[in-house]
Order: C-alpha cells, then structure tokens, then sequence
C-alpha cells in the first residue's frame, strides 16, 4: 500500500504533572491524499486526546517510503532511518547508490536498527543503513488496513 505522510504540528495547551496549563506544540504523522485532508484528518484523530482548543500550526509532506510500526508497549517512539540501497548499472556496470526515509517505531536505538533489519528482511536489494536518528513524533496515524482510502 503506498502512503502520502504529512506531518502535522498540533498547538495546545497541555496540562503539566505540577496542574499548570503550557503550551506546546507536537508533531504527528497522518496518511492524507492531500494538505486539505491531512487537516482534516489530524483534527480528526486528535480531537479525543486533547480539552479544549487547539490549533495546527504547521503540515508538510514527510518523505517516508515505508513505516515499519510495533505493537510492544516498549517502543514507544519514532526512529528516522535512512536507507541506501546499492544497485549496479548493467550498461557501465557503475555501483548507483538510491537512498530512502523509513520510519521505525521502537524502545531505543539499538531496537530501532533491530527492527529496520527485521523489516528488511524480505527484500532482496542490498542496502546499507546511512542513519538512525529518533524523531519527536509523538504518534502516527493511517489509514485502517481495510480499503479505506478514498479512491482518486
């Protein structure tokens, strides 16, 4: 199934562990065929979590070519992971490197890579791993794995 992610920023007020109220402003990933629908969307998924206002101060497209989420209680958050695949070029017989956005969700680092290779494992392309990094997206949110995605 191919996604369209966009990453929306959500501002609030957020009720801190010491009662007072603080603004702050999280990032969340959605499946939307456009910007329009990517609000509408985020509203959507949000307006459960959050009292009172709240606005989305930012969307921009995210260039993830693959999530790779998990069910463990544990990974609870979101790695950035660059991939280089290594092809060869049969007319010059040149090595061209391709790289690709995966998202990962994990404990820590090491779970992170863990969980990259685990994803990988049915490709048959070589790759090496460029970069892991973890993101301060706070949750994701596709589509149902049911057909719901509108149709174009």
């Amino acid at each position: 199934m191919m996604y369209t992610w966009f990453e929306c920023k959500v501002r609030y007020d957020k009720v801190m562990e010491n009662g007072m109220n603080k603004k702050v402003t999280e990032p969340y990933l959605v499946d939307a065929l456009s910007f329009t629908e990517a609000e509408k969307r985020i509203t959507e998924e949000i307006t459960p979590y959050i009292s009172g206002e709240f606005t989305i101060s930012d969307i921009k497209r995210a260039n993830y070519s693959e999530l790779f989420s998990s069910d463990e209680e544990s990974a609870d958050r979101w790695f950035r992971c660059k991939l280089i695949f290594i092809t060869l070029d049969e007319k010059s017989g040149a090595e061209k490197r391709t790289s690709t956005q995966i998202l990962v969700q994990a404990a820590d680092l090491r779970d992170a890579v863990k969980k990259l290779d685990e994803g990988m494992k049915g490709t048959m392309a070589d790759y090496q791993i460029g970069s892991v990094a973890e993101t301060t997206i706070l949750d994701v949110f596709p589509y149902g794995e049911v057909n719901d995605k509108p149709e174009v």
